[in-house]
């Protein structure tokens, strides 16, 4: 290796002395523009650093930062837009708090926000029940649909979500149980039998005629007070329509049997501890809006 300096005779430019098996570094420094650039850069992190929060510390109160003389946050940031939007939001909100929720539907600026606001609150609060899409599951209802246990109407809609179902925590929740027949010895098993081959045959899918016959008399004397002579339920009750095809637990013969032995008495919580007034007409007219509403 060598260290003498010379010129180079093909770029005219000074070594800078180091060779290595004949290959010497040719002494180009970088551009004045480029070293100009970077001191600039350098100040500029300086003042930044001063200006802006950057330097993290420890105290006994647990981790800090530098709040910078500006004292500028992202954070704060964030905040101050979120406080203008509520801030334009509650005008509506306000209106919508006051006005009957039936009004509201006939209201186009108020229902644009309300449908947002309702879907919003809908995926926070709904959605690990009902589904992102509403569309339920087993135990838990579709609401895209028009089948309603407790009523599809507006004024019944925000009552469910306001006071839940069979909620113990509030007193005007929606209450109703379905007797356990087997469990409670008003029944035995075949003739849990029957009525299950009864209500099989409401929609045509009974498979022992004469067990359905049987079991329409079972049906007669023990199920028809809440869900009516012909089947079709009673919503004040939350007595489901035996004769749609739509099950919320499923609707095999196996599935009924159970329920009819052991009842069934699905939970939904009561909204109006949780939510404002305004929140649940908002949650209420998005259900309504989904493609189900009466």
């Amino acid at each position: 290796m060598s260290t003498q300096k010379h010129k180079d005779e093909v770029s005219g430019v000074e070594t800078t002395g180091h060779e290595w098996d004949g290959i010497k570094e040719l002494n180009n420094p970088l551009p004045k523009w480029w070293i100009y650039t970077f001191y600039v850069c350098i100040l500029w992190s300086i003042a930044y650093w001063v200006v802006f929060p950057a330097w993290p510390y420890f105290t006994s109160g647990g981790w800090k930062h530098t709040a910078g003389s500006f004292g500028y946050t992202q954070r704060g940031e964030v905040s101050a837009e979120l406080e203008k939007v509520a801030e334009g939001r509650a005008v509506f909100l306000k209106q919508i708090d006051a006005m009957p929720i039936e009004d509201i539907a006939k209201n186009d600026s108020l229902m644009e926000v309300a449908l947002a606001g309702g879907k919003a609150t809908f995926a926070d609060n709904c959605a690990p029940c009902h589904g992102s899409g509403a569309a339920g599951g087993n135990g838990f209802p579709n609401l895209n649909d028009d089948d309603w246990l407790w009523g599809g109407k507006l004024a019944d809609i925000q009552t469910t979500v306001t006071h839940g179902i069979r909620w113990e925590a509030d007193a005007d929740t929606r209450q109703n149980m379905m007797p356990r027949f087997l469990d409670d010895q008003m029944l035995t098993r075949e003739q849990i039998n029957d009525a299950a081959e009864y209500v099989l045959s409401l929609s045509n899918k009974a498979d022992d005629a004469e067990a359905a016959k049987r079991g329409a008399a079972v049906f007669e004397a023990n199920c028809t007070s809440c869900h009516g002579a012909d089947a079709k339920g009673n919503q004040e009750l939350g007595a489901p329509n035996l004769t749609d095809a739509i099950w919320l637990y499923g609707g095999d013969k196996a599935t009924i049997v159970t329920t009819v032995s052991h009842g069934r008495g699905g939970v939904m919580p009561a909204w109006g501890t949780r939510l404002s007034g305004s929140t649940i007409k908002e949650l209420a007219l998005y259900v309504h809006s989904l493609g189900g509403g009466k």
